[in-house]
C-alpha cells in the first residue's frame, strides 16, 4: 500500500443537517468526528466520494 499515492482527508465541518447520503459518504470515508482524519489510498472511488461531500472535508497529500 505504501508504493500507492495516498490522501488524507479531514472532517472540518459538521455533517448534521446534511443529507442522509451525504453522512453516509462521510462515514465510509471512516470520518467520525469533526477534526477526525483519514489516510486514504488515492484511487477514482475515494475521488468520487470526496467530491461529493468537498463542502465538508479538507483534503491533502499523506
Amino acid at each position: 500500500m505504501s508504493t500507492q499515492k495516498q490522501l488524507k482527508v479531514t472532517l472540518v465541518r459538521s455533517p448534521i443537517g446534511t443529507r442522509e447520503s451525504h453522512r453516509a459518504t462521510v462515514r465510509g470515508l471512516g470520518l467520525r468526528r469533526v477534526n477526525s482524519s483519514k489516510v486514504l489510498v488515492d484511487t477514482p472511488e475515494v475521488r468520487g466520494m470526496i467530491r461529493k461531500v468537498a463542502y465538508l472535508v479538507s483534503v491533502s497529500d499523506a
